[in-house]
């Protein structure tokens, strides 16, 4: 009986100091998840994702108490931005081992973090794992497939999504027209910007509105885009995407004028800024609208102008040109016909020159009928993109313009060994369908032949007969 008065007295004393000291252990491992996630927080915000990665490992392996989600979080993170694809399904392995695997932002962050890597395959099974499914992860896996060149697979997604009564926010809003701009989905994307209307607050967004305006211009109608451009708010994002797409519909005169509009608009804030006037931020040209403007001076062939902007890029504005600005350098002179000025551009550049610049040259090199410098141009393309027909294409009909039969065939054998169908893209209704030349897979290839079929028919009637002067096929 005393054993077991005295048992029974030892829990209650052992009770009593749970309940004292409980909360002292609570705060003191608060403290502990605190201090442990403000490094990591701190280490991510100065991009240091290396030292991030260390010590969430030494952690690790003294002990898991130390670690809760927002630790795990911060490291999915870490290894985004890397990115580390091996570390990351580690730390994947993590949260389903500590039970966190229910927290929606943190399987959003595993999408995200799978998308940047390319694996949209696991991206999508983790997708597919989270029972509840809030816009978030949606617009997490329907911006990976977007980013990865996918945009027809990111609009299909987004009608799934709206099929599941899920209202849009406007970041997923901003991923789909970003979508439709890739694809030419003018339809979709009108859709889109009605749907904005009808939402007030949407309306207010500025990175909504830069994203309608990038929709309209790269979808071809440029007059609604400039409409919107005129009636809104504008930063530095909304200036460019406007001169941008005036650029690309070879409305070169319009994008420079805009550009100049841009700098005088600074100018005048800055005096306002000097006298003591309160004015807004003031807006200065990036990178991406020297790309614009050059763009414009080159279908504009104003290579003066051209090159005259390309050094106040550097000089007035600080602004490292990357390969895109060398792009459309390039194309300018090349334009001009001043190949060996553009060959000379390319060969001082201060990185290695890409496939699109060589091939740039290479094109530039058919309409000039120059082949000692084409075949410069495509032996620097084989060491790049061997599996590129295209540039055999080129080159093969340079030699039998030439009259070169012996390389031409050469070329022409080569290119039939390793030939990979190109494909194109049209949007019917709201649906983009693919195919590729000779197509026999298509579900609607039937009446797709019958309709060639019809228009060869037409146009042989009234008169039209294939150009057989070029010595060769391509």
């Amino acid at each position: 009986m005393r054993f077991l008065k005295n048992f029974s007295l030892a829990r209650k004393l052992a009770k009593t100091f749970a309940a004292i000291h409980q909360p002292k252990l609570h705060c003191f491992t608060h403290l502990r998840h605190q201090r442990t996630n403000h490094a990591l927080k701190r280490y991510l915000n100065s991009n240091s994702s290396t030292k991030a990665l260390l010590l969430f490992r030494e952690l690790l392996r003294k002990s898991t108490s130390s670690i809760d989600s927002f630790s795990l979080l911060f490291v999915i993170k870490a290894c985004t931005k890397k990115p580390l694809a091996i570390e990351g399904k580690q730390v994947q392995g993590l949260v389903v081992k500590l039970g966190f695997e229910a927290i929606i932002f943190i399987q959003a962050c595993l999408i995200d973090l799978y998308c940047v890597v390319g694996d949209l395959g696991d991206a999508h099974h983790v997708f597919d794992e989270i029972p509840s499914k809030n816009v978030v992860c949606w617009t997490a896996l329907i911006s990976g497939y977007v980013d990865n060149q996918k945009p027809n697979e990111g609009l299909q997604l987004f009608r799934q999504m709206q099929m599941c009564q899920l209202e849009p926010d406007q970041v997923t809003l901003t991923v789909a027209l970003s979508a439709c701009a890739d694809l030419g989905a003018l339809d979709m994307g009108e859709w889109i910007h009605g749907y904005i209307r009808h939402r007030k607050e949407l309306n207010r967004d500025l990175c909504l509105n830069n994203a309608l305006i990038n929709m309209y211009a790269k979808c071809g109608d440029i007059e609604t885009a400039r409409r919107l451009f005129d009636g809104m708010k504008r930063d530095v994002t909304t200036w460019t995407s406007m001169i941008v797409g005036h650029a690309l519909h070879g409305q070169a005169e319009e994008a420079l004028i805009l550009f100049a509009a841009m700098k005088e608009e600074n100018r005048i804030m800055k005096l306002k800024k000097t006298s003591g006037d309160s004015v807004g931020s003031l807006i200065f040209p990036n990178d991406v609208t020297f790309i614009g403007v050059l763009m414009a001076c080159s279908h504009a062939g104003m290579v003066e102008e051209g090159k005259r902007q390309f050094q106040s890029m550097i000089r007035d504005y600080n602004l490292k040109p990357r390969p895109p600005h060398f792009g459309c350098m390039v194309d300018l002179l090349c334009r001009a016909g001043l190949l060996k000025e553009a060959y000379d551009l390319m060969i001082h550049m201060p990185v290695q020159p890409n496939a699109v610049l060589w091939r740039t040259l290479l094109g530039a090199c058919a309409i000039q009928g120059d082949a000692i410098l084409a075949a410069e141009a495509r032996a620097r393309l084989l060491e790049l993109e061997a599996s590129h027909v295209g540039d055999d294409v080129v080159m093969s009909n340079i030699y039998a313009s030439k009259g070169m039969w012996d390389e031409k065939i050469t070329v022409r054998n080569k290119m039939k060994q390793r030939r990979v169908p190109g494909c194109s893209s049209i949007e019917v209704g709201s649906e983009i369908s693919e195919f590729v030349t000779a197509d026999d897979v298509h579900r609607s290839k039937r009446e797709i032949y019958e309709v060639l079929e019809h228009l060869m028919k037409t146009m042989k009637a009234r008169g039209y007969a294939p150009e057989m002067s070029s010595p060769t096929e391509y």
